[in-house]
This record gives structure tokens, C-alpha cells and sequence, in this order.
């Protein structure tokens, strides 16, 4: 199967459109100012172009990704700190109309609260067709919606949500296995993460349902600054024991530290995410490579990978502004 042809299939693409206007889902204790235009949204976007708009508001810089028109009300029902600045929510979302794929963000609203957050949704869809839930994991920041995720967000807060994005890892049925490469620098794991999990949902789904999609293989690629800023490297750990041969992680610290977990020891490296790694875990030109993490990390990764022979269609990748 060729490169147009697996990402036809299993990272698909939409076409993006304005929203609609406010969903009669939406908390009325939302205020009309918070919502601002329907035409808008989102933290981070898919692209193709390097050049970037550092000051632009999260609403404008997402204005031409695709999102559902409908706004769904969540609750608040799980906090717990992922590292010592990153916050994990997880949120019920009531109805069988929500619906996210693996690599998608929410557009967040927030009672009071004019800015309209945009995060990657880092649980897997089959978590949230198991317990009507999804996470997030939020770094802090004084940007609005992070500022009172981290300072004023509580058990049982009504929020919204609308899932978006073009960035996302969907494989049918019957499509051909595909081996994926996710590189992934601080919190830009939250999406790669989701995929992840959604590969790892499909390798248990094939012991129950034999005719369901078989995953070939996938292998992360984590960067950052030390080990405590590691997000679900124990999950991450725990999968990899758990599928030997199909899914695997290096771990990259760019600073030195001695409190690292011995079950974790073996998988960190000291230092960046090189060409030489990424060669490593190739595994032919038909690899499907996402990314996500700081601009200058992606533009690196994504000029390595075309030396080592991808194609540019090959290389998918969500960059952070």
C-alpha cells in the first residue's frame, strides 16, 4: 500500500469549515462572551508551513481546522498531578453524540472565563466508550483557561467541550497494518499519547475479535527536560512490557538526575531526539511518522526524517504555537 494510500487510511484528512453556531448542549451558565465566534479555535494546529504566529489568539490560530459544531457540557470528575506543572483532568461527557479520534484536542469553555482553551485529548477513544470519560493533561501557564484549570478547577466544575483537529490516527478494519513512529517533545505527548493508547486498545481488541484491525507496530520517541516531566511513562512502560515486539519507547532527558525509577532506567537516554535514533526506529519508508512538541523540535525531527528517505506526505505533524 502506498504512502497516499495509508494516509487515506489511517491518519485521514477532513476539510475544514466554520462551526456552527452555540449547540443548545452548551451550559447556559457559559456567558454569550466566552463563546466569541463559532468560526474559531484550539491550542495547537496541523500544518505544513513553518512559519508562525506566536501572538495570535488560540481561537484565530485554529480557524481553519475542522470541529464538530455541537458543544458538548462536561463535568469535572477526576484531578490529579501528572508532574510537578502539569495538572491531568478527566471529565464525564454524558450522550452517545461525542465522539473524538486519537490525536484530537477540545476546544474548552469555561464558565466566566472569556479565553477559550484548546488541549489534546491524551485518554483513548475506547476510554471514553468504556466510561464515558476523557482526559486531559494541562500544563500550568497564565494563559486563562490553564491558569484556573491549575488554580481554580475542582471536583464537580461544569465546563464544555468540542472536539476538533486534523491530526489524528483512525485505521478501519480493513486497512493494512501500518507501522507508526510517534516523536514527541514535553507536552506535546497529549495527542501521541491518545494514539498510543487507541494502539494499544487494537492490540487487545485482536484477542477477542480476530477480524478487528492488527496493528503492525508502534515506537515513541519522548523528549524532555528531566525524568519528573515525563508524563504516563509508567503506563508508557507498562504497555511496552506488555506488547514486546510491537510497541516500544525511548525516553530523551536533556538534564542529568539520579531519582529515576529502576523500572524506567533502561528506556531513558541522556540528551536530544537524533537522527540517529530516529533511524533506529524506522522501519522502512511506509512508516507513518506524527509529531508534536515545540516548533523548533518539529522543524529538526521533520528535516531528519526527509534526509533518512520519508516522504513529506509521510510526516504528520501538530505544532504548538
Amino acid at each position: 500500500m502506498n504512502v497516499s494510500g495509508l494516509l487515506r487510511a489511517a491518519a485521514g484528512s477532513f476539510t475544514a469549515r466554520g462551526a456552527s453556531q452555540a449547540s443548545s448542549l452548551l451550559s447556559s451558565s457559559l456567558s454569550p462572551s466566552s463563546l466569541l465566534s463559532f468560526s474559531l479555535c484550539s491550542s495547537c494546529s496541523v500544518t505544513r508551513k513553518m512559519t508562525s504566529r506566536r501572538q495570535a489568539d488560540h481561537l484565530e490560530r485554529t480557524s481553519s481546522n475542522y470541529r464538530q459544531e455541537s458543544i458538548f457540557p462536561a463535568r469535572v470528575c477526576g484531578i490529579m498531578n501528572e508532574s510537578m506543572t502539569v495538572k491531568r483532568l478527566r471529565l464525564a461527557v454524558p450522550g452517545s453524540d461525542f465522539t473524538f479520534k486519537a490525536g484530537q484536542w477540545v476546544d474548552f469553555f469555561i464558565p466566566g472565563v472569556e479565553k477559550v482553551g484548546g488541549f489534546s485529548i491524551c485518554s483513548s477513544p475506547g476510554l471514553l466508550q468504556r466510561e464515558g470519560v476523557i482526559e486531559l493533561a494541562v500544563k500550568y501557564s497564565q494563559h486563562a483557561p490553564a491558569y484556573w484549570i491549575h488554580k481554580e478547577c475542582a471536583v464537580d466544575s461544569e465546563v464544555a467541550v468540542r472536539v476538533g483537529g486534523d491530526f489524528f490516527f483512525d485505521p478501519q478494519p480493513s486497512d493494512l497494518p501500518v507501522d507508526l513512529l510517534l516523536v514527541a517533545g514535553g507536552v506535546g505527548i497529549n495527542p501521541l499519547y491518545s494514539i498510543l493508547l487507541h494502539m494499544v486498545d487494537l492490540l487487545r481488541g485482536r484477542r477477542s475479535r480476530p477480524d478487528a484491525y492488527e496493528p503492525k507496530s508502534v515506537r515513541l520517541c519522548y523528549s524532555a527536560k528531566n525524568p519528573q516531566e515525563l508524563l504516563f511513562k509508567k503506563t508508557i512502560a507498562e504497555v511496552c512490557q506488555e506488547f514486546p515486539g510491537k510497541v516500544s519507547c525511548d525516553f530523551h532527558v536533556t538534564q542529568d538526575s539520579e531519582d529515576v525509577d529502576p523500572q524506567l532506567r533502561p528506556l531513558i537516554r541522556k540528551g536530544r531526539i537524533s537522527e540517529e535514533v530516529l533511524k533506529e526506529h524506522l522501519r522502512g519508508r511506509d512508516t507513518l511518522c506524527y509529531l508534536c512538541g515545540p516548533p523548533p523540535m518539529i522543524e529538526s525531527v521533520s528535516e531528519q526524517l526527509l534526509h533518512l528517505g520519508l516522504s513529506q506526505d509521510s510526516i504528520l505533524f501538530e505544532k504548538w504555537w
